[in-house]
Protein backbone atom coordinates (compact mmCIF):
# COMPACT_ATOMS: atom_id res chain seq x y z
CA UNK A 1 0.00 0.00 0.00
CA UNK A 2 2.93 2.57 0.86
CA UNK A 3 4.26 2.04 -2.27
CA UNK A 4 1.52 2.92 -4.13
CA UNK A 5 0.29 6.03 -2.73
CA UNK A 6 3.86 7.34 -3.31
CA UNK A 7 3.89 5.98 -6.86
CA UNK A 8 0.30 7.84 -7.54
CA UNK A 9 1.32 10.93 -5.41
CA UNK A 10 4.58 11.58 -6.87
CA UNK A 11 4.22 10.44 -10.52
CA UNK A 12 3.93 13.10 -12.27
CA UNK A 13 0.68 14.93 -13.64
CA UNK A 14 1.29 14.61 -17.39
CA UNK A 15 1.85 10.51 -17.34
CA UNK A 16 -1.93 10.54 -14.64
CA UNK A 17 -3.54 11.93 -17.38
CA UNK A 18 -2.33 9.64 -19.81
CA UNK A 19 -3.33 7.01 -17.27
CA UNK A 20 -6.58 7.86 -16.56
CA UNK A 21 -7.73 8.79 -20.15
CA UNK A 22 -6.19 4.94 -21.01
CA UNK A 23 -9.17 3.68 -18.78
CA UNK A 24 -11.69 5.90 -19.30
CA UNK A 25 -13.37 3.16 -21.60
CA UNK A 26 -14.29 1.09 -18.64
CA UNK A 27 -17.35 1.13 -16.43
CA UNK A 28 -15.03 1.39 -13.69
CA UNK A 29 -13.37 3.94 -14.44
CA UNK A 30 -16.72 5.93 -14.80
CA UNK A 31 -17.54 4.85 -10.90
CA UNK A 32 -14.09 5.89 -9.61
CA UNK A 33 -14.56 9.22 -11.49
CA UNK A 34 -17.00 10.20 -8.48
CA UNK A 35 -15.11 11.81 -5.81
CA UNK A 36 -15.89 10.38 -1.64
CA UNK A 37 -16.92 13.72 -0.39
CA UNK A 38 -16.09 14.78 3.00
CA UNK A 39 -18.58 14.29 5.78
CA UNK A 40 -21.46 17.34 5.45
CA UNK A 41 -21.58 19.94 7.95
CA UNK A 42 -23.01 17.85 11.60
CA UNK A 43 -22.31 14.32 10.24
CA UNK A 44 -20.48 12.60 12.92
CA UNK A 45 -18.45 9.67 10.70
CA UNK A 46 -17.76 9.42 7.37
CA UNK A 47 -18.57 6.51 4.47
CA UNK A 48 -14.87 6.58 2.73
CA UNK A 49 -12.49 4.15 2.37
CA UNK A 50 -9.01 3.98 1.52
CA UNK A 51 -7.88 3.47 -2.17
CA UNK A 52 -11.76 2.83 -2.69
CA UNK A 53 -12.04 -0.40 -0.65
CA UNK A 54 -10.80 -0.39 2.90
CA UNK A 55 -12.95 1.04 5.25
CA UNK A 56 -12.20 4.62 6.73
CA UNK A 57 -15.00 5.59 8.63
CA UNK A 58 -13.51 7.62 11.26
CA UNK A 59 -12.10 9.61 9.26
CA UNK A 60 -13.40 13.57 9.16
CA UNK A 61 -11.96 15.79 6.14
CA UNK A 62 -11.75 19.04 6.61
CA UNK A 63 -14.18 18.85 9.43
CA UNK A 64 -13.51 21.24 12.12
CA UNK A 65 -15.19 20.36 14.82
CA UNK A 66 -18.31 17.68 15.00
CA UNK A 67 -20.22 16.45 16.96
CA UNK A 68 -20.12 14.49 19.66
CA UNK A 69 -20.01 10.80 19.04
CA UNK A 70 -22.27 8.51 21.72
CA UNK A 71 -21.03 4.95 23.04
CA UNK A 72 -23.48 3.33 20.83
CA UNK A 73 -22.09 5.20 17.56
CA UNK A 74 -18.52 4.64 18.73
CA UNK A 75 -19.04 0.82 18.90
CA UNK A 76 -21.26 0.79 15.91
CA UNK A 77 -19.19 2.70 13.77
CA UNK A 78 -16.10 0.34 15.07
CA UNK A 79 -18.19 -2.90 14.08
CA UNK A 80 -19.04 -1.20 10.85
CA UNK A 81 -15.26 -1.56 9.88
CA UNK A 82 -14.00 -4.26 11.81
CA UNK A 83 -16.55 -6.72 10.09
CA UNK A 84 -16.39 -5.30 6.59
CA UNK A 85 -16.71 -7.62 3.89
CA UNK A 86 -13.44 -6.11 1.97
CA UNK A 87 -11.70 -5.74 5.56
CA UNK A 88 -12.24 -9.27 5.88
CA UNK A 89 -10.84 -10.15 2.10
CA UNK A 90 -7.70 -7.67 2.85
CA UNK A 91 -6.25 -9.84 6.07
CA UNK A 92 -7.49 -12.93 4.30
CA UNK A 93 -5.08 -11.91 1.61
CA UNK A 94 -1.97 -10.68 4.04
CA UNK A 95 -2.37 -13.83 5.60
CA UNK A 96 -2.21 -15.86 1.85
CA UNK A 97 0.84 -13.67 1.22
CA UNK A 98 2.74 -14.95 4.70
CA UNK A 99 1.75 -18.57 4.12
CA UNK A 100 2.80 -18.37 0.99
CA UNK A 101 6.17 -17.40 1.88
CA UNK A 102 6.42 -19.81 4.02
CA UNK A 103 6.06 -17.82 7.36
CA UNK A 104 2.93 -19.70 9.05
CA UNK A 105 5.05 -20.78 11.95
CA UNK A 106 3.37 -23.36 14.10
CA UNK A 107 0.53 -22.80 12.90
CA UNK A 108 1.00 -25.25 9.76
CA UNK A 109 0.23 -25.47 5.90
CA UNK A 110 -2.73 -25.79 4.05
CA UNK A 111 -5.96 -24.88 4.39
CA UNK A 112 -5.75 -25.89 8.37
CA UNK A 113 -2.49 -23.61 9.06
CA UNK A 114 -4.15 -20.89 7.09
CA UNK A 115 -7.41 -20.57 8.71
CA UNK A 116 -5.58 -20.36 11.74
CA UNK A 117 -3.06 -17.79 11.20
CA UNK A 118 -6.47 -16.19 9.29
CA UNK A 119 -8.28 -16.10 12.62
CA UNK A 120 -5.77 -14.79 14.62
CA UNK A 121 -4.63 -11.84 12.15
CA UNK A 122 -8.63 -11.08 12.07
CA UNK A 123 -8.86 -11.40 16.13
CA UNK A 124 -5.99 -9.24 16.55
CA UNK A 125 -6.96 -6.89 14.23
CA UNK A 126 -10.61 -6.14 15.34
CA UNK A 127 -9.98 -6.53 19.25
CA UNK A 128 -7.07 -4.03 18.99
CA UNK A 129 -9.63 -2.11 16.58
CA UNK A 130 -12.90 -1.98 19.43
CA UNK A 131 -10.28 -1.60 22.68
CA UNK A 132 -8.39 1.74 20.93
CA UNK A 133 -11.63 2.74 18.85
CA UNK A 134 -14.84 1.90 21.14
CA UNK A 135 -14.44 0.14 24.51
CA UNK A 136 -11.52 2.89 26.12
CA UNK A 137 -12.67 5.67 24.20
CA UNK A 138 -16.24 5.27 26.02
CA UNK A 139 -14.59 4.55 29.17
CA UNK A 140 -12.38 7.78 29.20
CA UNK A 141 -14.55 9.63 26.59
CA UNK A 142 -12.31 10.18 24.06
CA UNK A 143 -13.05 11.13 20.43
CA UNK A 144 -11.68 8.29 17.91
CA UNK A 145 -11.85 9.80 14.88
CA UNK A 146 -9.16 11.38 12.94
CA UNK A 147 -9.68 14.70 11.96
CA UNK A 148 -7.42 15.51 8.67
CA UNK A 149 -5.46 18.40 8.84
CA UNK A 150 -5.44 18.82 5.14
CA UNK A 151 -3.30 22.28 4.93
CA UNK A 152 0.70 22.99 5.04
CA UNK A 153 4.01 21.17 3.59
CA UNK A 154 4.47 17.21 3.43
CA UNK A 155 6.40 17.29 6.98
CA UNK A 156 3.84 19.55 8.80
CA UNK A 157 0.88 16.77 8.08
CA UNK A 158 3.18 13.88 8.63
CA UNK A 159 4.30 15.63 12.02
CA UNK A 160 0.65 16.03 12.92
CA UNK A 161 -0.39 12.78 11.59
CA UNK A 162 2.09 11.03 13.57
CA UNK A 163 0.72 12.96 16.62
CA UNK A 164 -2.10 12.18 16.64
CA UNK A 165 -0.86 8.67 18.20
CA UNK A 166 0.01 10.76 21.05
CA UNK A 167 -2.17 13.47 21.16
CA UNK A 168 -6.43 12.96 21.43
CA UNK A 169 -9.57 14.86 21.58
CA UNK A 170 -11.65 14.54 24.27
CA UNK A 171 -15.73 14.18 23.63
CA UNK A 172 -16.11 17.94 24.50
CA UNK A 173 -13.52 19.09 22.40
CA UNK A 174 -10.33 19.22 24.20
CA UNK A 175 -7.03 17.95 23.32
CA UNK A 176 -4.35 15.38 25.94
CA UNK A 177 -2.47 12.11 25.78
CA UNK A 178 -4.31 9.79 23.72
CA UNK A 179 -4.86 7.11 26.57
CA UNK A 180 -7.43 5.08 24.34
CA UNK A 181 -4.41 4.13 21.59
CA UNK A 182 -1.77 3.36 24.16
CA UNK A 183 -4.25 1.62 26.76
CA UNK A 184 -6.07 -0.04 24.22
CA UNK A 185 -3.49 -1.20 22.15
CA UNK A 186 -1.93 -2.92 25.19
CA UNK A 187 -4.88 -4.41 26.85
CA UNK A 188 -5.36 -5.86 23.12
CA UNK A 189 -1.97 -6.94 22.71
CA UNK A 190 -2.49 -8.80 26.92
CA UNK A 191 -5.59 -10.16 25.60
CA UNK A 192 -4.05 -11.65 22.19
CA UNK A 193 -0.74 -13.11 23.58
CA UNK A 194 -2.22 -14.68 26.23
CA UNK A 195 -5.65 -16.45 25.02
CA UNK A 196 -5.57 -17.39 22.12
CA UNK A 197 -2.23 -17.14 20.38
CA UNK A 198 0.08 -20.04 20.17
CA UNK A 199 1.24 -21.37 23.72
CA UNK A 200 4.72 -21.06 23.74
CA UNK A 201 3.90 -17.35 22.64
CA UNK A 202 2.09 -16.52 26.23
CA UNK A 203 4.55 -14.09 27.70
CA UNK A 204 5.57 -10.97 27.86
CA UNK A 205 7.81 -10.90 24.89
CA UNK A 206 4.98 -11.60 22.25
CA UNK A 207 2.92 -9.46 23.95
CA UNK A 208 5.22 -6.41 23.67
CA UNK A 209 5.13 -7.56 20.21
CA UNK A 210 1.83 -7.70 19.31
CA UNK A 211 1.35 -3.96 20.83
CA UNK A 212 4.34 -2.74 19.19
CA UNK A 213 3.07 -3.73 15.47
CA UNK A 214 -0.65 -2.34 16.11
CA UNK A 215 0.63 0.74 17.55
CA UNK A 216 2.93 0.90 14.15
CA UNK A 217 -0.17 0.15 11.80
CA UNK A 218 -1.82 2.48 13.79
CA UNK A 219 0.94 5.49 12.86
CA UNK A 220 0.77 4.40 9.35
CA UNK A 221 -2.86 4.29 9.34
CA UNK A 222 -2.72 8.13 10.25
CA UNK A 223 -0.30 9.14 8.01
CA UNK A 224 -2.35 7.54 4.87
CA UNK A 225 -5.67 9.22 6.49
CA UNK A 226 -4.08 12.32 6.10
CA UNK A 227 -2.59 12.12 2.51
CA UNK A 228 -5.65 9.68 0.79
CA UNK A 229 -7.76 12.75 -0.44
CA UNK A 230 -4.33 14.23 -2.57
CA UNK A 231 -3.93 10.79 -3.61
CA UNK A 232 -7.60 10.72 -4.54
CA UNK A 233 -7.78 13.79 -6.42
CA UNK A 234 -4.43 12.44 -8.21
CA UNK A 235 -6.32 9.37 -8.98
CA UNK A 236 -10.18 11.12 -10.42
CA UNK A 237 -7.66 14.01 -12.29
CA UNK A 238 -9.15 16.43 -10.69
CA UNK A 239 -7.89 19.57 -9.76
CA UNK A 240 -7.15 20.82 -6.26
CA UNK A 241 -9.37 24.24 -6.87
CA UNK A 242 -12.46 22.81 -7.88
CA UNK A 243 -12.32 20.31 -5.26
CA UNK A 244 -10.66 21.31 -2.20
CA UNK A 245 -12.38 22.85 0.31
CA UNK A 246 -12.06 26.43 2.41
CA UNK A 247 -8.73 26.15 4.20
CA UNK A 248 -7.32 23.18 2.58
CA UNK A 249 -4.14 22.85 0.26
CA UNK A 250 -3.28 20.49 -2.61
CA UNK A 251 -0.03 17.83 -1.61
CA UNK A 252 2.89 18.74 -3.25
Amino acid sequence: MMTMFLWLVLLPQNQQERLQGASCDGSTAVAARQPAKPPAPGKKTSDDRLFFALPNFFTLENAGDAPRLAVAEKFKTTARGAFDPIQVAFVGIQTGITQAQGQTGSYGAGVEGYAKLLAVRFADGAIENFMTRAVMPSLLHEDPRYYQKGSGGFRRRTYYAVSRIFVTRTDSGANRFNFSEFLGSASAAGISAYSYHLPQDHNLVSALGIWGTQVGWDILSNWLKEFWPDMRRRILKQHAGSVTAPGETEFK
